[in-house]
């Protein structure tokens, strides 16, 4: 028994090895730690989206408000935009997409995909990068890219927040947050 385990596990590992499979670990020891932190709020943020029934996404608690769907199209878009500014450094420029023009399973993509592409940054960024200053576009507030995460995470948390009031106004449940 005990040359078969051996065994299974040296072909495991070969195989690992022959086709790179390793698990992915961001660089620095603040993206280790932020990672998860990360990624449940973006998970709540897609329980949110979902808990919203298509025929809500509409909904506009008064004139001036955003519609539940430009809520989470702001989210998902400007997650990636964020990043790109602040925490990568980039020169970018707002093109928010129509959240009227897109249906309820359009924009949970768009979110996905604006969460991944920030999980991947956070991955990716290596600590020169996060030890870098940028300054706030709206505040002029000088911060490291790396405390520029937490404004992409907050940004989010304040949007998600106010779409998660849409839910409750409706007498919908929302999802439970949990942390």
């Amino acid at each position: 028994m005990r040359n078969n385990s051996l065994a299974v596990f040296a072909f495991l590992l070969m195989t690992f090895s022959l086709f790179g499979q390793t698990e992915k670990v961001p660089k620095t020891a603040f993206t280790q730690m932020y990672l998860s932190v990360w990624q449940t709020a973006a998970e709540h943020c897609l329980e949110v989206a979902r808990a919203m029934p298509d025929s809500l996404y509409g909904y506009q608690p008064t004139e001036v408000s955003k519609t539940f769907g430009e809520q989470m199209v702001h989210i998902g878009y400007t997650a990636e935009l964020l990043t790109k500014r602040y925490v990568q450094g980039m020169e970018v420029k707002p093109n928010t997409p129509d959240a009227a023009k897109m249906t309820k399973a359009e924009i949970i993509e768009l979110l996905e995909e604006g969460f991944a592409y920030v999980t991947e940054v956070i991955y990716s960024i290596d600590q020169a990068k996060l030890d870098e200053t940028c300054v706030m576009y709206h505040s002029g507030n000088r911060v490291s890219r790396a405390f520029a995460f937490f404004y992409v995470q907050d940004h989010m948390n304040n949007h998600r927040a106010k779409a998660n009031l849409y839910i409750r106004m409706n007498n919908i449940e929302p999802p439970e947050y949990t942390w």
